[in-house]
């Protein structure tokens, strides 16, 4: 199974959408069997979870995503576990283990302005 981490500096990314980059792990039989880390391609509205179902993501982790983009995760099969924090190599070694507990969305409406990459449609700046 493919999951994506939300990445800023080796550490989950409070917001997925404006993270510099992206962490790819396959998890088989409960073990890390590959890891990648991909720039993010742009935030746009619907833009990267359709980016990452196109990857084969199939889970989701970050600090947090808003409601819109939540459903359009759903809509591409794509599990958001959100409220993580901490490095990326420890959610992801929870994960594998079944032992990640997602909590509440660390965003908020427009809590991520000022943070990493600007959203290019506007919406949401």
């Amino acid at each position: 199974m493919k999951v994506a981490v939300s990445t800023d500096n080796g550490f989950v990314s409070i917001h997925f959408g404006r993270c510099p980059e992206f962490t790819i792990a396959e998890i088989t039989g409960g073990k890390i069997t590959s890891k990648e880390v991909i720039p993010n391609p742009g935030h746009a509205t619907g833009l990267l979870p359709k980016f990452l179902h196109e990857q084969g993501v199939k889970v989701l982790i970050a600090g947090g995503a808003g409601f819109k983009a939540q459903e359009f995760f759903r809509e591409y099969g794509i599990k958001p576990i959100l409220g993580v924090e901490g490095s990326v190599d420890e959610a992801l070694k929870k994960f594998a283990g079944s032992q990640l507990q997602g909590k509440e969305s660390a965003c908020s409406p427009g809590s991520g302005k000022g943070y990493g990459i600007k959203k290019e449609d506007g919406h949401g700046e």
